[in-house]
């Protein structure tokens, strides 16, 4: 007597073998690029092999149904093809990131605006320092303050586009008079679409080293003893 199995009735063991190629099993959380790969292969050779046997089991007077055929046909070669991708992205992802690395490494030297709020004077000249403003603003103004709190200038910039402002200016007091060395302290307010707003500042430092992180962006190492992401320099100057 023969067994009767069709396509449909081992539909439940297939989509637990695709689920286990895309890393959506129940009973797995994650898989590695490599075991994507190698379960991809093992699924085609399993898929075959039990067409293969339901195709000789099957009762002649209800064969199977061929739709049911093409179907998990399709699910195998679609879930192959992801396979794939998902390996050629991986490649792709680590290839970008050491050319990210290679690049930075080059930035050694190059002045850069990260967020901050203190700069310094000596002998006339003040770090290089700007406003970051989330869109388009009117009556920018940054305020500096000594070591001690007190105000010791307001740098009207007025009406600003959005995104990074550079701010050249000279290190005076309000009557004019040059800044004595020291370190000082910026914060700007602005008005963006109607309403009073608080941007951040942005200061400039040298990048002195660059720090690989297994997250692809790498570290800079900064003059001003921080050490900040890549993805935190606002300009390069």
């Amino acid at each position: 007597m023969t067994t009767n199995t069709s396509i449909g009735s081992t539909s439940a063991t297939l989509q637990n073998l695709i689920n286990t190629v895309n890393g959506t099993s129940d009973s797995s959380t994650s898989s590695s690029s490599t075991s994507n790969s190698s379960s991809a292969s093992s699924l085609q050779s399993t898929f075959l092999q039990l067409l293969i046997t339901q195709l000789k089991n099957q009762d002649p007077t209800n064969p199977t149904d061929s739709s049911q055929l093409t179907s998990q046909l399709a699910q195998i070669n679609t879930v192959s093809g992801i396979s794939q991708l998902n390996s050629t992205l991986t490649s792709l992802a680590s290839q970008l990131t050491a050319q990210q690395q290679t690049q930075s490494a080059n930035l050694i030297g190059a002045t850069v605006l990260t967020p901050g709020t203190s700069v310094s004077v000596s002998s006339g000249s003040i770090t290089p320092f700007g406003v970051t403003l989330s869109g388009a603003a009117t009556d920018v103004k940054v305020t500096v303050t000594n070591s001690a709190g007190q105000l010791v200038n307001t740098i009207n910039l007025g009406k600003e586009s959005a995104g990074t402002v550079p701010v050249t200016w000279k290190p005076v007091d309000a009557s004019g008079n040059t800044l004595a060395n020291g370190t000082y302290t910026i914060s700007a307010t602005a008005t963006i679409a109607g309403a009073q707003a608080t941007p951040s500042t942005v200061t400039g430092s040298t990048i002195e080293g660059v720090l690989p992180q297994t997250t692809g962006t790498p570290n800079l190492v900064l003059s001003n003893g921080n050490t900040v992401n890549l993805s935190s320099v606002a300009g390069i100057l």
